[in-house]
Parts: C-alpha cells; sequence; structure tokens
C-alpha cells in the first residue's frame, strides 16, 4: 500500500500541480525524518494514513483554464504576476487576493508567506484566536473523522482547569528566613526543603546550645540550688521551643477557583445537559447540650445561616444534635424551620452577607449599598419585622412551655381526683400514686425527652432517642415562589428550603454516652441513614456561616486532583464579642493564622473541633486509596504503600463508569465494624463513590465519571426513618468499632484532636482553607474565669492524650516525622507550667536571698542573653510578617500563655495525673455561649469578677515579684556591701514576670479599674506574712546576710 496515501477529500477540485513539499514524520522519541526514499521498517508503522493541510497562497491555488492573467494594478499600487479568481479565493481563502510582484517574492526569490499573509487580506488560518465564518470551516479544509468539513465550536473545548492552587510564602518574606530563597522550579523548592534549614531557628538553636553548655560548666557556688532550679527549667524550655518551632519549617497559602467549579459540575456538558448540579451532597452536624449555657436563639441564627448558603438545595441537609433532649430546643428549631420559609429566598433574592439574621441586622453600615433592587428596601423592612416577631416568640418559649405543662397536668390531676371520686372506697385502699409533673408538646402529648422536673425516663441522662424531620426533602428541581401581599414578591426565586433534621440520641443509666463525640456518631450513622452526603461539615452552635461560598471553597479542595486523600478540610475560628484589646488572647490569631498555616504545609493542620469538612469515608475509619510510609530517624525516606483504602476493596474497572452496586449481602466485618444496620452498610460503598473527585484529566485517580450524581434523592419512608431512629440507640455501639477506630474517637475531652490524629497515622491528609471573607464566625467566652477553665479543658485532653496509645511517640511511619513533632507539642505543652512557675518564682527568690542564677552579670551571660533575645524577636517578627497577625496580637498571646500556663495548665497536669494514677475522672465543664442584647453590655462579662481556684497561682506569683522588688531594693540600699549587679538582674526577670501578667491583674480590677476589697486584704497579709517571717530567718545586721564579693562586671 502507498504510504502517501493522500485524503480523498479534494476529488471534487481540479487538478493541481505536485507542490515542492518534503514529508516527514515524527517518531516516538520527537526526531523528524524524511519519509523520502526510505524504507519502512523499525518504529514506522504501515500503512501510513495523514492528510496535509496547506495554506491558501498563490503559489499553491488550482488555477481553471478559463483564467487568464492581466495585467492590473495590485492592492499595493504595482503591477501583478497574476490574477487569482475571485470565486476560488473565496473558497479556499476568504476574499479576493491580488498580492503585488513585490510582496511576494522575497530577497532570495522564493515566495514570502509571512509578508502574503500579514500585509494582505489574507487569512489568519484556524485557530481560537480567528475562525473565518465561511461553509467550509475557514480558510483551511479541516476535516474530522468522516471527512467532513467541520467548525470550531464542534472541537474546542475549555482546558482543563485545577481547582486549588498551592502557594508558597513570597521570596521577599520568607528569604531572611531561610538560607536561600526559594527557587521557582519545584524539584529544586522540594530539594531546598530538604537541605537548607531556616537560618534563624538554626542561629538560635546554635547559641542555645552553648549558652545551656556554659551555663551547666559555670555554676554559681553561693546558690547551687538556685543555680541548677534555673538550669533545669531552661533546658526544658529549649526542648519546648525546638517543639514549637520545628513544625513552621514550611508555611503555604493556598487559594480556591469558585468559577472552575461551576464549570465543572454546575454547566452544561455534553454530560449534563441540562445544567443540573453535579456536586456531591453535605450534611452540616451542629451539636447543642444545655439550653441554658447554649441560648436557642443562637442555635437558630445557626441553623438559618446553613439553610441559605450558597448550595444546591437537593444536595444540602442539616443535622441539629441536641445532648440534653430539651423541648426548648426542639420547638426553636421548628420556629427557625417556619421562619426560614420566608428568610432563605430573602438571602437568594438579594444575596445578603452574612446570613444569619441577628448579624445582618446588627451589623453596622448602610444595608442598601451596592443593591439595586427597588424592592430590597421594602422586603428587608418586612423581614426585619418578621425576624423580631421570631425572636419574641422564641425568647418567650420557656414561659410559654412551662404554662402549658402547668395547664395540662392540672387538667390531668383533675382528672384523676374526678376518677378517684366515683371509685367504690374499700377498706384497705392503696395510697394514691403521685402524678409525675410532665412537660407537655403543643399537641396535647408528653415530651420524650428531658421534662422540666426530671423524672424516670425523662431526665438529661435517661431519656428515648428523638428523630424528627422538621422539612421535607427538596425537589430536585428549582420551585420558583410568587407575588405575596402580606410578605415579599417571590416571582422568580427559588423558595426550597434543604432539609432539617433534629436529633436527640437515646440516653440510659449504665451507659457511657461518651459527651459530644457520643452525640456526633449519632449523627454520623443517623445522616447516613437519610440523606448519606459524603461531606460532613461539623460546626457548634454558635459558630453560623459567615460566607455563603464557604462550603463550595471547602469542595474545591476535595473534588480537585488528589483530594481523595484528603480527609477534611479545616477552616480558621474567627469570633465576635471580643473585646477591642483582646485582653485574654480570644482571637488566638496566632494559633490559626501561624502554627495552622505552617501545619498545611506538612500533612495537614490538626482538627480542632469545629469550623471542618470531613470526608465521610475517612471517619468510617478507612485508609487513603493511596498512602505512603515515611522511614529513616527524620522520615526522610519515602515509599509507596498499598492501602487497604474502601476504593481498592469494591471498586474495579466499572466504577469508572458506573456507580457500585447496593450490596445483596452485609461483608462479614460488617456488624462487627459499623453495627447491624443493613441500610448503614449498603450507604458505605455509595459514600465513597459519591466523594470522589471527577475523572476529567488522565492525572485524576480514583475518580468517578461525570454526571453521575444527577440523580433524584428519593422521599424519606417510614422504615427509613425508623431505621435512623434505631441506629441513634443506645445500644447499637455496643460491641462495635465506634469510637474505637469509627467515627469521632472516645476517650479524651478533647476529641478533636484525637480524631484527626487517627486520620493522619492512617495516611490522610489534611488542608487548611483561609476565605475571604470569613468561612465562619462565632463566640467566646471573654470572661477572665470561663477564658481559664477553657483552656483547663484543653490542656486536661491533652494530658489524656499523653497517657494514652493516641501519643505521637507511638505514631505510624505513615506520618510525617515533623507532623509527628506537632502532635507531640500538643500533648507535651502542659507541662511547661512546672518549670514556667519555678521560673516566675526564682526572680523574687534572688532579690529576697540576694542571690542570682550566676554568680556574676558576666559579658558572656549578657551577650549570650542578647543573642537569644534579638533572635527570638526577629523570628517574632518575621513570623509575623508570614502569617499576617499584628503585633499587639502577637503580645497578647504572649501574655496569656504566660497566665494560662501558671493556672490552668498546671491543674490539667495534676487533674491528668490523677485520672492516669487514681482512676479520678475529669468533669466536662460546659462553655457557655452568652447572647448580649445592645452594645451597652456587650462586654459585661469581661468586667465581672467570678473567683476561681485557677487565680491563686497568678495572684501568688504577682504578689511574691511585687513584694521581693521593694525588699531587694532595701537590702540593697541598706547594705554595707550594695549588689546592684543581682538586683537589677532579679528586677528584670520579676518586671518580665509582672509584664505578662499585666492582663490578669487588670482583670481583677473589675468594670472601673478597681481591684475588689478581697483581693487587696489578701495581697496586704500576704505581703506582710512573707516580709515578717524573712526578717525573722535572716535579719539585716546577721552575718549570714553578709555576703562578700559580687560587683556589675561589664
Amino acid at each position: 500500500m502507498d504510504p502517501l496515501n493522500h485524503n480523498d477529500s479534494n476529488k471534487a477540485m481540479p487538478p493541481r500541480p505536485s507542490p515542492s513539499v518534503k514529508f516527514v514524520w515524527r517518531t516516538s522519541s520527537g526526531r523528524f525524518v524524511s519519509l523520502d526514499n526510505i524504507e519502512f521498517s523499525g518504529e514506522f508503522p504501515t500503512p501510513i494514513n495523514y492528510t496535509v493541510a496547506m495554506p491558501p497562497t498563490p503559489d499553491n491555488q488550482p488555477v481553471p483554464a478559463s483564467a487568464k492573467p492581466e495585467d492590473g494594478q495590485g492592492p499595493y499600487g504595482s503591477k501583478s504576476s497574476y490574477q487569482h479568481d475571485q470565486t476560488t479565493a473565496g473558497a479556499r481563502g476568504g476574499g479576493g487576493l491580488k498580492p503585488s510582484q513585490s510582496m511576494i517574492v522575497s530577497q532570495t526569490g522564493d515566495f514570502d508567506h509571512n509578508r502574503w499573509l500579514f500585509e494582505t487580506s489574507g487569512t489568519y488560518g484556524y485557530g481560537n484566536a480567528f475562525w473565518s465564518s465561511s461553509d467550509h470551516g475557514g480558510g483551511y479544509d479541516v476535516v474530522d473523522d468522516d471527512t467532513m468539513s467541520v467548525s470550531m465550536e464542534a472541537f474546542l473545548d475549555k482546558p482543563w482547569k485545577p481547582l486549588t492552587r498551592k502557594l508558597s510564602i513570597p521570596t521577599t518574606i520568607i528569604s531572611p528566613y531561610s538560607l536561600d530563597s526559594f527557587s521557582n522550579s519545584d524539584s529544586l523548592l522540594k530539594t531546598e526543603k530538604k537541605k537548607n534549614c531556616r537560618l534563624l531557628i538554626a542561629t538560635r538553636l546554635v547559641v542555645l546550645a552553648f549558652f545551656l553548655m556554659w551555663r551547666i560548666k559555670h555554676p554559681n557556688p553561693d546558690a547551687v540550688w538556685l543555680w541548677g532550679m534555673s538550669v533545669i527549667c531552661e533546658l526544658w524550655f529549649a526542648f519546648s521551643w525546638l517543639l514549637d518551632q520545628l513544625p513552621k519549617l514550611n508555611p503555604v497559602n493556598r487559594s480556591v477557583d469558585l468559577v472552575a467549579l461551576h464549570e465543572k459540575f454546575e454547566s452544561p456538558s455534553p454530560s449534563n445537559p441540562s445544567g443540573r448540579s453535579d456536586l456531591p451532597g453535605v450534611d452540616v452536624f451542629v451539636s447543642t447540650a444545655d439550653p441554658e449555657k447554649e441560648p436557642p436563639l443562637v442555635t437558630a441564627n445557626t441553623i438559618l445561616s446553613i439553610l441559605s448558603a450558597e448550595y444546591p438545595v437537593e444536595k444540602l441537609a442539616c443535622y441539629v444534635s441536641d445532648d440534653g433532649g430539651s423541648l426548648l430546643t426542639f420547638e426553636a428549631m421548628a420556629e427557625a424551620a417556619a421562619f426560614a420559609d420566608l428568610w432563605v429566598p430573602f438571602c437568594r433574592k438579594h444575596n445578603v452577607c452574612p446570613r444569619n439574621p441577628e448579624s445582618y441586622f446588627t451589623a453596622r453600615g448602610d444595608p442598601t449599598r451596592f443593591k439595586k433592587d427597588p424592592d430590597f428596601v421594602r422586603d428587608r423592612r418586612r423581614v426585619k419585622r418578621e425576624y423580631d416577631e421570631f425572636k419574641v416568640r422564641v425568647n418567650g418559649l420557656p414561659d410559654a412551655i412551662r404554662r402549658r405543662s402547668n395547664a395540662y397536668n392540672a387538667r390531668e390531676e383533675a382528672k384523676v381526683a374526678r376518677e378517684r371520686e366515683t371509685e367504690e372506697p374499700t377498706v384497705a385502699s392503696e395510697p394514691a400514686a403521685i402524678l409525675q409533673q410532665a412537660t407537655w408538646m403543643a399537641d396535647c402529648t408528653h415530651w420524650p425527652g428531658t421534662w422540666l422536673v426530671p423524672s424516670p425516663d425523662h431526665s438529661k441522662g435517661d431519656h428515648a432517642g428523638i428523630l424528627q424531620v422538621m422539612t421535607k426533602v427538596p425537589d430536585p428541581d428549582p420551585v420558583l415562589g410568587g407575588p405575596d401581599e402580606n410578605r415579599i414578591d417571590l416571582s422568580g426565586v427559588d423558595v426550597r428550603v434543604p432539609m432539617l433534621v433534629y436529633v436527640s440520641r437515646e440516653k440510659r443509666p449504665g451507659y457511657d454516652h461518651n459527651k459530644k463525640a457520643g452525640a456526633m456518631n449519632a449523627l454520623v450513622r443517623a445522616s447516613a441513614i437519610l440523606s448519606n452526603g459524603p461531606f460532613i461539615l461539623n460546626l457548634d452552635c454558635d459558630h453560623y456561616i459567615y460566607n455563603s461560598q464557604a462550603i463550595k471553597e471547602g469542595l474545591c479542595f476535595m473534588m480537585d486532583r488528589g483530594g481523595d486523600r484528603i480527609c477534611y478540610i479545616q477552616f480558621p475560628q474567627r469570633f465576635e464579642g471580643v473585646d477591642p484589646s483582646d485582653r485574654y488572647a480570644n482571637h488566638n490569631t496566632v494559633f490559626f493564622d501561624g502554627n495552622m498555616r505552617a501545619l498545611d504545609g506538612l500533612q495537614g493542620p490538626v482538627y480542632v473541633g469545629t469550623g471542618c469538612l470531613f470526608r465521610r469515608v475517612a471517619l468510617y475509619g478507612f485508609d487513603p486509596p493511596r498512602a505512603y510510609e515515611y522511614t529513616g530517624v527524620f522520615g526522610q525516606s519515602k515509599h509507596h504503600l498499598r492501602s487497604a483504602s474502601l476504593s481498592s476493596t469494591i471498586s474495579d474497572e466499572s466504577a469508572f463508569t458506573e456507580p457500585p452496586p447496593p450490596l445483596d449481602e452485609t461483608p462479614s466485618d460488617m456488624p462487627k465494624k459499623f453495627g447491624n444496620s443493613t441500610l448503614f452498610a449498603h450507604s458505605v460503598p455509595v459514600a465513597e463513590f459519591q466523594g470522589r473527585p471527577l475523572a476529567d484529566h488522565p492525572s485524576v485517580k480514583n475518580g468517578r465519571p461525570p454526571g453521575a450524581l444527577l440523580y433524584r434523592r428519593e422521599p424519606l419512608t417510614a422504615p427509613t426513618v425508623a431505621e435512623a431512629v434505631s441506629v441513634i440507640s443506645c445500644w447499637y455501639e455496643e460491641k462495635t468499632e465506634w469510637g474505637d477506630r469509627v467515627g469521632w474517637i472516645y476517650g479524651s475531652v478533647t476529641e478533636d484532636v484525637v480524631t484527626g490524629y487517627r486520620m493522619h497515622n492512617r495516611g490522610w491528609r489534611s488542608v487548611y482553607c483561609i476565605t475571604y471573607p470569613d468561612a465562619f464566625r462565632g463566640t467566646v467566652p471573654i470572661n477572665l474565669t470561663d477564658r481559664l477553665h477553657q483552656v483547663l479543658r484543653w490542656a486536661t485532653g491533652s494530658m489524656e492524650i499523653f497517657f494514652s496509645r493516641n501519643n505521637a511517640l507511638f505514631a505510624s511511619r505513615r506520618m510525617k516525622f515533623l507532623q509527628r513533632v506537632a502532635y507531640l507539642n500538643v500533648c507535651v505543652y502542659p507541662f511547661t507550667s512546672i518549670f514556667l512557675i519555678v521560673y516566675c518564682f526564682l526572680p523574687a527568690i534572688s532579690l529576697f536571698t540576694g542571690t542570682f542564677i550566676v554568680q556574676t552579670l558576666s559579658v558572656t551571660f549578657l551577650t549570650y542573653l542578647l543573642t537569644i533575645t534579638v533572635t527570638l524577636c526577629l523570628l517574632a517578627i518575621l513570623e509575623i510578617r508570614w502569617s499576617g497577625v499584628d503585633l499587639e496580637d502577637w503580645w497578647r498571646n504572649e501574655q496569656f500563655w504566660l497566665i494560662g500556663g501558671t493556672s490552668a495548665h498546671l491543674v490539667a497536669v495534676l487533674q491528668g495525673l490523677l485520672k492516669v494514677f487514681g482512676g479520678v475522672e475529669i468533669a466536662f465543664k460546659l462553655t457557655s455561649k452568652s447572647a448580649a442584647e445592645d452594645e451597652a453590655d456587650a462586654f459585661a462579662d469581661l468586667y465581672e469578677v467570678k473567683w476561681t481556684s485557677l487565680m491563686i497561682p497568678p495572684i501568688a506569683i504577682i504578689v511574691v515579684n511585687a513584694v521581693a522588688v521593694a525588699v531587694g531594693f532595701a537590702r540593697t540600699v541598706y547594705s554595707p556591701i550594695p549588689q546592684w549587679g543581682k538586683l537589677f538582674g532579679g528586677m528584670f526577670f520579676s518586671f518580665w514576670v509582672l509584664a505578662h501578667m499585666y492582663p490578669f491583674a487588670k482583670g481583677l480590677m473589675g468594670r472601673r479599674g478597681k481591684l475588689p476589697t478581697l483581693v487587696y486584704v489578701w495581697a496586704g497579709l500576704f505581703a506582710i506574712i512573707v516580709s515578717l517571717l524573712w526578717i525573722t530567718v535572716s535579719p539585716p545586721g546577721s552575718s549570714s546576710s553578709r555576703i562578700s564579693g559580687g560587683t556589675l562586671q561589664l
């Protein structure tokens, strides 16, 4: 067969002379080999079929016999060598063409194609920059497989775009932080990460090592005990600082592309002609436990912000976990569901932000800014009135429930009394049974949860399971509203509301309910039966959605290339209602903008309890589809492992073209792992398949085909709801792996950290997603006592982790070395309180005794001290630069680190030791969520002084250091041989301690800066007692107080 087999698309055209064209073949190695006079063998396939498309230039056009060259003026005023036929040129080149002789002939005598193309009316070729509108596909005969001319729209497709980008810290910011600046090359960047360490960290580490060696080799013979305690504390501080700094070696930034997400999942395409959303489902969990400490109005506003989020309505479901089983919370959620019918369409119509009604209507600024709809002002006024009525109804629910219950109980008592009167009296009549004071619902039935007056089967720890679907499953297609004279005009607005479910798990005496972790696992099982969204968003009741696009931004990471290895997306926590000075570092920006962003450059941030988007199958305890093992002392060797993930066990070739079929028989390990629910077992592979990214690119592994999630959700049936009720029973988790390997992990008050640790230990990755504006916002306790109790709970959980198998020292090889260091720091930091308290008392002891931690303030000691201090300040400045933290926030964080370390952390260490060695269980105290009504009371809690035993150590440190400064100054002034060097050294460290304790002292002063009388009395008595004891033990004139030698030597 002739290898130069031309296409037959030009058979109808007149014969033309054979062009002088050289034919070449591009080999697999990239070389171009001429096809003239060669033997086809080796890498040349035979036969070769190809099509040659040549530009329509005057030297390769067929000239009809009737066409005769005429002398004429060309377009540039010179004689043309020939004149091209208008009809033929229109068919081939898109217009008449009369090039001049000087234009078409180059200096070598050949035809100058480039000059002809760009200086005449010739065509530009074909592509996405220019495409002719002629009938034959432009200036070329472009043919497809069927030898038919096609237009550009037939084959032009939008290029594949990633949904996220990983951005390194700018070189101008990070270059002083490392030995060498980062290169733009990815391979070189990875090499630099492995070889180079941070310049300042390395410098401070070296100086610190030399300083500690010098301190060990130069003891103070005048006060060996003081020198020994200081050296031990300094060694621990160096170790703690190293644990904190090592995970910060690789901070990164990330960005998402919501436009690309919309084009891939919500735009019309061949696989999705209707443009219906192909996004996976998302189940949002909201947890609450006590309506007194967590007001139902706050929870209701959070629910409304979720229901109005920018996400496909049919793919979104909200689950409220009421662990207290309160009728107040239940009816507040019912009121919220009714108000959502108005609030959600209003948000869609006018695109308001934020979508928390309380935050929206109380926000400062002009609400009409950027609003162009003439109905906005009228609609906003009506919705505001409806919301005020909604608030009044919710605030009046406690009284309404109490009055209703009293009325029904009185009616029942009267009914029982009438029945007793009609009964015949007996000789040995039994005593009348006491009628229980029940709590009644609005439909005249008993509330199955906790009653106002606790009774058997109706108390916080003893009540039935409750599951109520408050809004129906939304229709798959938009439901447009219409005009409403009494409310607002919703013509053309989708009025659907996502599904809202109220859940209160069953509690019975004798069962360990495992606090919040148990409640979240109950929601996982119930949601798997009802909606089975492959992704779960976990929010506290006081954390509402501030950015309505936050869920989509999180899904950009999950649906991107490599997203199947991500177990959760952690969002930073942002808070409202904090005092302007942030006295107690409530914003915690150093942790959320510094530490968490740095961990994102490793294996991912830790899970911090709220604002986290989970992959459901990761919570089920499965391994990631691809995992790696890190070996070596520092995990420098990376090896690929065959992971035993769910996708590798249930998927085959058909999994990429169609969803996995339902399981006919439950696998033998399913009941042992997940329980006896068949519906739940069937939902597991479905959730795994739906959570995969789109297989729209060859580099996407473990993907699903586009258009696989365009199905209609089945309506709920009575057996389905009954199955969901059964999986929230208190006995369901018996002899299963719930809380051990599946779901939220039990055994710690900080179940969030343990749950994230288990996922990372199996090889999963996590991502830190910072959005603008903030994704979520919540409240935080601003009272000093409440803040200390919150820190105590976190530190106690860290101690529980340290004394358990979840200690990072026992982590698997699937966890990176620096990630292991980060988790080790999480469970070790409370121990710093022991050394910190000792170090805070050392300056006072030095001033009382007239000694110091070193024998003399030598130049060597001061040089080391200055270098360490300067490098620490430079590190802080550079961290502030790449993390965006304000200097004031950094200083507040340092202050509260000392306050919490000398109070709550010490108690946490004691509680952890008592639990491990004494078996004493740790009580869990719920953090109060305040809901201030006006600006005057917004910071009322800040000035309220609530006494707690946690305040004793900081008060003692303040008083002792203040008295020591006075005693030391008096001793030095009246001493026969004043030792000013030791005085200045002790006073410097004492003032350092007092400066860190300033927010604590200010918190004891109340609203007007006045200390309570009790504090004055105890401080005065303590100072007098310490002074008298010291004078008695070591009077000023005694020989023991005369210390020879020691001057300030510089």
